[in-house]
């Protein structure tokens, strides 16, 4: 069970975590943070040393999240298809399903945030940033080379741009429904791309 000290900073961290995403992390001060979360500011200051920790920690506390989140979605998947090209395409569609359940459009991504305002952030946080890329990356190959292993593509494609192709659909989309308010844009993104992997390895 959490202590009160774990609780408290997993607040802060999700507090943080929403403010900066609607304001960029140059537009967020530590006083804001600390009025949002109800702390004072030593206790802020006991569970961070300053801006740039907690930009540390928000960047490895998503990063857990979204390695569970895109696994979880992945053994769900694998779960009711031992296809590796269904498995991709169920997880796909569960992604969509996951996007469009959503109260309202796509919060925002703290990667995509973190590399547009990337001058801010010391050699620490940008690799963790990096990371995160390069692991959604590593898992989508892992996946595409097993679809490949049992169906050959129709039109010959580098895996690792496939695998960032993904990568890119998701963060544009992101973009895109929170430009036009509409959450659907993300969901139907997803689904283009499905629909690319469907003619890409033949399933039609």
């Amino acid at each position: 069970m959490p202590t009160k000290g774990e609780l408290t900073r997993e607040n802060i961290l999700g507090i943080a975590e929403h403010i900066i995403l609607q304001k960029g992390f140059s537009g967020t001060s530590i006083d804001e943070i600390i009025e949002a979360a109800d702390i004072t500011k030593g206790g802020f200051f006991y569970h961070f040393k300053g801006k740039e920790d907690l930009a540390k920690h928000l960047m490895l506390r998503y990063q857990v999240a979204d390695d569970r989140f895109f696994n979880q979605l992945f053994d769900r998947a694998d779960s009711l298809s031992e296809d590796p090209l269904q498995q991709m395409l169920i997880f796909l569609k569960l992604l969509a399903e996951a996007m469009g359940d959503l109260p309202s459009t796509h919060p925002g991504c703290l990667v995509a945030s973190f590399t547009y305002e990337s001058q801010q952030f010391n050699e620490d946080v940008k690799q963790i940033v990096c990371d995160c890329i390069v692991g959604w990356r590593q898992l989508f190959i892992k996946k595409l080379a097993a679809i490949g292993e049992v169906h050959p593509m129709k039109i010959e494609t580098d895996i690792m741009e496939l695998a960032d192709m993904l990568t890119s659909v998701i963060e544009g989309a992101i973009i895109l429904s929170k430009a036009f308010n509409e959450p659907e844009r993300l969901v139907n993104q997803i689904l283009q791309y499905r629909n690319h992997i469907r003619l890409l390895y033949g399933d039609t």
